[in-house]
């Protein structure tokens, strides 16, 4: 499996290499299948691609959520080695697509922020190639399977669901941090917002307090007749 990441003009002091900060975790089953999870920070402005070879008739998938930054949403766009446009999304917050392969040579997928003027997001997606292998050779065999296959089986089918749903709770997990930690900011800023007015006002109440009771002193002048 080829993934190169490729980013635009608007990121070049961010460099290539330290756009894919975070996890990146690539998986081979029995070479018939290819997955692909990177989380990566996508700064304003700036648009990264990856690159993939895929051969003819193979069923690929690709599916993104945007954990943090702004309004969670990215721009998306999934090409063919002829340029033709198989999927192209405006600011989604997450999506997924499947396609076929319809020829060989290198598909190109891109996330771009470059709608965004100031606010750098993070990304996570998982791009799929292929279908997962039978788990027995003779799987696919007329006979039926034996109770210990079938329980295999059975149990697989049964992991790799706890897998989907263990990604899916830890993307909600950081998303909701995220968000849990940009209204923490705000109150706290709200709160000493607060704090400096009820002093101003304070300040203001008490001065205006002691005008009203501090002593006049009057001058009396007598004209002699």
């Amino acid at each position: 499996m080829l993934l190169r990441g490729l980013l635009g003009p608007g990121a070049a002091a961010w460099s290539a290499i330290s756009g894919l900060r975070g996890m990146v975790l690539l998986l081979c089953l029995g070479g018939a299948v290819w997955a692909s999870e990177i989380t990566f920070e996508l700064p304003d402005n700036a648009k990264q691609c990856f690159y993939e070879e895929i051969a003819q008739g193979t069923k690929c998938t690709l599916e993104f959520q945007v954990i943090t930054g702004g309004h969670y949403d990215v721009d998306c766009r999934l090409e063919d080695p002829d340029g033709i446009v198989l999927y192209k999304e405006m600011k989604k917050q997450y999506d997924s697509f499947t396609f076929t392969a319809s020829r060989n040579g290198t598909y190109k997928f891109c996330f771009s922020n470059e709608f965004s003027t100031f606010t750098h997001k993070t990304v996570y997606f998982d791009f799929q190639v292929g279908e997962d292998p039978p788990l027995f050779p003779s799987e696919n065999r007329v006979t039926a399977l034996t109770q210990m296959e079938s329980a295999c089986v059975s149990i697989h089918e049964a992991l790799k669901s706890v897998i989907d749903y263990q990604t899916h709770f830890r993307l909600r997990e950081a998303q909701g941090r995220s968000r849990a930690e940009d209204l923490n900011t705000r109150v706290a800023y709200w709160s000493i917002g607060e704090a400096i007015i009820l002093l101003v006002v304070s300040i203001g109440q008490v001065f205006l307090l002691k005008s009203f009771f501090s002593d006049k002193r009057t001058t009396t002048t007598r004209v002699g007749s």
